[in-house]
């Protein structure tokens, strides 16, 4: 089942200046949507030019494993909203679902350099114009699978591990300059990306999708999906007045989840 929130959350972000990657569809574009609400206007990336032209919001096309592309998005943003307050690193893949011996070079460069150094490439090229704003906020999308082992998904959870101490440091290093840096760690979030893992994990067990949904919903102690609404939340939460001293923080939304499977 999924619980929690099916809105966006309520809060005066107006004006806010905000640039969100892969944010075309899924919990990008929720997040995106969910700014807007609240007042923000949004800049948005996506390597899909038809769901991009299609989502609603200004943007542009960018593939998130291109330094160049990443780089670029910024510097697009930053001069479409004549600043920056919010850069939020959502865009990501979920890597191959196979034993480690399995796992091709490939596909692991892939991983990493969508999953993680992406948002390194973004959050260098943001830096001045945040910091120009007089301060802002950084928001890097990990996973549970930043901090619990995820079997059979080596580059994923290694990515988002990444993220996690990505984000801590620069915290540090950018706190001073009034520029705070958090990790949203969803759980399960109900949407096509988690059916898809369910299903390679299940074909991999041996088991149906539905036991295999069951085993993994078994793992939290609300015993449910997320909501992409629940991971937009947190993000509008952080980037509003309420969340002004939060910083350096793995913030899981995941319904209490004991461990991955």
């Amino acid at each position: 089942m999924v619980m929690g929130a099916r809105t966006a959350l309520t809060v005066d972000l107006a004006g806010l200046r905000v640039a969100i990657t892969g944010a075309a569809g899924g919990i990008g574009r929720v997040l995106a949507d969910g700014f807007v609400t609240c007042g923000a206007r949004v800049f948005v990336s996506d390597i899909d030019a038809g769901a991009l032209a299609g989502c609603g919001h200004a943007g542009q096309v960018a593939d998130a494993g291109d330094a160049a592309a990443m780089e670029g998005f910024v510097d697009a943003a930053v001069a479409h909203l004549g600043g920056l307050d919010v850069l939020v690193n959502n865009a990501g893949i979920a890597g191959p679902t196979k034993p480690v011996e399995e796992v091709t070079p490939e596909e692991l460069d892939a991983t990493l350099r969508i999953d993680l150094a992406a948002m390194f490439h973004t959050a260098r090229r943001a830096v001045p114009a945040l910091r120009a704003a007089g301060g802002g906020s950084i928001i890097n999308l990990s996973s549970a699978a930043g901090r619990f082992g995820f079997p059979l998904r080596s580059p994923y959870a290694a990515a988002k591990w990444g993220v996690v101490g990505f984000t801590k440091t620069l915290a540090i290093e950018l706190g001073p300059q009034g520029i705070r840096v958090n990790a949203i760690l969803p759980g399960l979030v109900d949407g096509p990306r988690i059916r898809a893992v369910i299903a390679a994990k299940a074909r991999a067990a041996g088991i149906s999708e539905n036991e295999q949904t069951d085993r993994a919903v078994g793992t939290t102690s609300l015993r449910c999906f997320v909501s992409q609404h629940d991971i937009a939340n947190m993000a509008l939460y952080l980037c509003s007045p309420f969340g002004a001293t939060i910083s350096g923080q793995a913030l899981a939304v995941d319904g209490d989840m004991q461990v991955l499977i």
